[in-house]
């Protein structure tokens, strides 16, 4: 008897998939967005999506279950490294003093995701709080190559750079959903 969750998916029609296209909130109706800026803002609002959708229905034991020895990733912790890393964007696009670390130093993201309710709800709040924050920051800049901060980063440079980071997470997220519980999906 093995003690691994079987493989399962929501879909029907492609059941690898983690949601069925018509049910999936992150198939939009219409034609693509124009732009490159709404093209781009398009995937990062997506990729934010999935990794909430990942995260869904899982209690706390299941959001802090790490992945494998001697790893500390576990959503949870990507909840919380997502937040942080949202933080120091802004730094980066900021010509001031940066702001605090959210979970101090040395892998506190990861190490500080542990099963609590209240840790959970914090971790979902702040998220929310440094994406809206680097958002807003963001949007004073609407000319991609315009250069920003000390460093004098292209605001180009700076929304690959976030569609990278949680494209890459949402694979971490993918399998670490996987082994809590066997749902698949893309």
């Amino acid at each position: 008897m093995s003690e691994q969750p079987g493989r399962w998916s929501r879909a029907n029609i492609y059941p690898d998939m983690w949601a069925d296209p018509d049910d999936d909130p992150r198939n939009s109706e219409g034609p693509s967005p124009d732009g490159e800026l709404a093209t781009l803002q398009d995937f990062l609002t997506n990729y934010r999506m999935t990794l909430r959708m990942k995260c869904e229905g899982l209690d706390p034991e299941q959001l802090a279950r790490r992945s494998v020895p001697p790893s500390t990733m576990s959503l949870l912790g990507l909840l919380r490294h997502l937040a942080e890393t949202e933080r120091d964007w802004r730094n980066w696009i900021s010509d001031g003093d940066p702001l605090p670390k959210l979970y101090g130093e040395n892998d506190g993201d990861f190490e500080g995701a542990v099963a609590e309710q209240e840790v959970v709800d914090s971790a979902y709040a702040a998220l929310a709080r440094e994406q809206a924050a680097t958002d807003a920051a963001l949007a004073d800049h609407p000319d991609l190559g315009e250069r920003l901060g000390k460093e004098r980063i292209a605001g180009r440079e700076l929304m690959v750079h976030r569609i990278e980071e949680y494209a890459r997470h949402c694979g971490h997220a993918d399998l670490l959903r996987e082994r809590i519980d066997g749902r698949v999906g893309q």
